[in-house]
Formats: structure tokens, C-alpha cells, sequence
């Protein structure tokens, strides 16, 4: 296993850390363990930031522009939606 794929491993575990932890304080049943599990869902969502970052800067996740238009029917899309 090369460097690219052991931290795009380490990227997908920390996305699923994230939703567990995202999942755990939606589920909470007092506000103690809610905190325990928004303390873990911030180091977890730190811990990928800098996992993407590290592999943005080594160009192993190529992150694709949208061309503003397209944002724009977008944002006009989900404005007149409301």
C-alpha cells in the first residue's frame, strides 16, 4: 500500500468518525454525552480538514471548479424554491 492510498484510507475512516460522532449527539439523551460527542465530532472533522489538506497540497484529491454560472442557477434554483 503507497502513501496516496493509506491516506485516502485514513480519509474515508475519518468521514465515518465524523457521521458516528454527528449521529451520537443527534441521539444523545442528556447534555454531557452530547458534549463528549461534539468534542469528538470537532477532532474528528480537524483531523480530516488537515487529511484533505495534506492530500490537496500533494495533489492526490483534485477537487473540481464549477464554473460560476452554474452556481448561480443553483443559488436561483433553490431561492425561488422557498
Amino acid at each position: 500500500m503507497d502513501d496516496r492510498n493509506l491516506m485516502q484510507n485514513l480519509l474515508l475512516l475519518e468521514k465515518g468518525c465524523c457521521d458516528l460522532y454527528m449521529h451520537g449527539a443527534v441521539e444523545s439523551a442528556n447534555s454531557n454525552v452530547q458534549g463528549a460527542f461534539n468534542a469528538a465530532y470537532d477532532d474528528s472533522l480537524s483531523m480530516q480538514s488537515e487529511i484533505f489538506a495534506k492530500m490537496t497540497d500533494k495533489g492526490w484529491y483534485n477537487v473540481a471548479q464549477v464554473e460560476q454560472q452554474k452556481v448561480d442557477q443553483l443559488k436561483q434554483q433553490f431561492a425561488t424554491a422557498q
